[in-house]
C-alpha cells in the first residue's frame, strides 16, 4: 500500500509537468535558442489589413530569435483556403501550428487534423470553438467591447441615438466585443437613456461594409444622433467616410479597435474619437515564445481559461489601453507602435504636442 502510494504521487508529479502549462515569460527558457530545426507554422486569415502585417512581422522575428523557422499562409479571409493551408502544414510536418482563424468554428477541423498527426496547435487572437485546442492567446476581448462603450457612455453623458457597426459574424471575436459592449450599455437602453437606432454586422470586417450601414442609418434616420459605436478601426474608417460624404465627419462620435496608423491619424485630427491599443508585440512576441515551448514540449503555465465549447482551453490574456487625442504620446507612441511623425504626420506644426 505504502509503495503504491508513492507510485500514485510520482505519476501526479509527472501529470503535472505534462499537464501544466507554463508561461514564465521572464525565464532563461524562453530566451534560449532551440537546438535543432524547428518550424512553427503560422496560418492567418488576411494580410490585407495593416495590422495584420505587423503581427506577421514580430512573430516570426521572435521565433527566429528563438532558433525556429516560421512558415506563413494568408487565407484571404477563406475558409477552405485556411484548411487547405493547415492541411499543407501538416503534411510539412511543422512542429506546432498557430492559427489566426476567419471561422473559429469551420477551424475546429483543422484542431482535429493537427492533433492526428500530434502537432499542438495555438489559437492567436481568436478563439478556435468547439476544438481540443492546446492554447488560446489574446487579449481580454470582453473588455474591449467594455472600454469601447463606456467611452461612449461617457462622452454622451449617458443619454442620446447611437449607431452600432459590429465586426464579423464568423469572427468570435466580434461576439465577445458585442458582449462587453452589451455590459455597459444594458442599463442605459432598458432606461432609455440610449436608443439604438441603427445596427448590423460588417461581414470580413470590411470598411466598404461598415460605409453601407452608416449610410443606411442615415437614410433611414437622418442625422439624429450623436455617436456610431464602430468595433474596430477598419470599420471606424467606412464610417466615417460615409459621415464625411454627409458633412457629419467630426460632428458625429465614432470609436475604433487596433489602433491602426490610419485611425491614430484620425484621431490626433479630429474626426475619430478613440481606439483600443492592443500592444500586439506583446501578444505577437507571447505567442512566439509560446509556439516553440510547444513544439520542443516544454512545460508552460497559463493562470486562465475559456469555454470554447467542447473544453476549457488554457488561456493567456493580455490588458488592453483605451487611446484618444490624449494619451496617443504616452501609449501609441511612446510604445513605438507608430512613430510621431507617421501620427501627426497632417497636423499643424504649431498644433503638435511636444515630443
Amino acid at each position: 500500500m505504502k509503495n503504491t502510494s508513492i507510485w500514485l504521487v510520482v505519476v501526479s508529479l509527472i501529470l503535472s509537468v505534462i499537464i501544466g502549462l507554463t508561461l514564465a515569460r521572464g525565464s532563461g527558457a524562453s530566451k534560449d535558442k532551440v537546438h535543432k530545426n524547428i518550424v512553427i507554422g503560422l496560418s492567418m486569415d488576411t494580410l490585407k489589413e495593416a495590422r495584420w502585417q505587423v503581427d506577421q512581422r514580430i512573430f516570426v522575428d521572435r521565433a527566429k530569435e528563438l532558433g525556429a523557422d516560421v512558415k506563413v499562409s494568408s487565407a484571404n479571409s477563406d475558409d477552405s483556403i485556411q484548411m487547405r493551408d493547415v492541411n499543407s502544414m501538416i503534411s510539412d510536418g511543422v512542429n506546432a501550428i498557430v492559427i489566426i482563424p476567419h471561422d473559429g468554428a469551420a477551424m475546429s477541423k483543422a484542431i482535429a487534423a493537427a492533433h492526428a498527426a500530434n502537432i499542438p496547435v495555438i489559437a492567436y487572437d481568436r478563439l478556435i470553438t468547439d476544438s481540443d485546442l492546446d492554447l488560446y492567446v489574446t487579449f481580454d476581448n470582453v473588455k474591449v467591447g467594455e472600454a469601447q462603450a463606456q467611452y461612449v457612455v461617457d462622452a454622451i453623458h449617458g443619454k442620446g441615438k447611437i449607431v452600432r457597426i459590429y465586426g464579423a459574424p464568423t469572427d468570435n471575436n466580434a461576439k465577445l466585443f458585442k458582449q462587453g459592449q452589451d455590459n455597459v450599455l444594458k442599463p442605459y437602453i432598458d432606461r432609455g437613456d440610449i436608443k439604438v437606432i441603427h445596427e448590423d454586422w460588417a461581414d470580413n470586417w470590411e470598411p466598404q461594409r461598415a460605409k453601407q450601414i452608416t449610410n443606411a442609418a442615415i437614410t433611414n434616420h437622418g442625422h439624429d444622433f450623436v455617436a456610431i459605436l464602430a468595433s474596430n478601426d477598419g470599420t471606424a474608417g467606412g464610417a466615417i467616410q460615409a459621415l464625411k460624404e454627409e458633412g457629419l465627419m467630426g460632428k458625429i462620435l465614432v470609436t475604433g479597435q487596433d489602433a491602426e496608423l490610419a485611425a491614430s491619424q484620425r484621431i490626433v485630427e479630429g474626426s475619430q474619437a478613440m481606439t483600443i491599443y492592443k500592444p500586439i508585440k506583446s501578444l505577437a512576441t507571447t505567442a512566439a515564445e509560446l509556439a516553440v515551448k510547444l513544439a520542443t514540449a516544454k512545460p508552460l503555465i497559463a493562470r486562465d481559461e475559456l469555454n470554447n465549447g467542447k473544453t476549457m482551453v488554457p488561456s493567456v490574456f493580455l490588458p488592453v489601453t483605451t487611446v484618444t487625442k490624449d494619451n496617443m504620446m504616452q501609449s501609441v507612441i511612446v510604445d513605438g507602435f507608430h512613430t510621431f511623425e507617421e501620427v501627426y504626420g497632417n497636423v499643424p506644426a504649431n498644433e503638435r504636442p511636444k515630443h
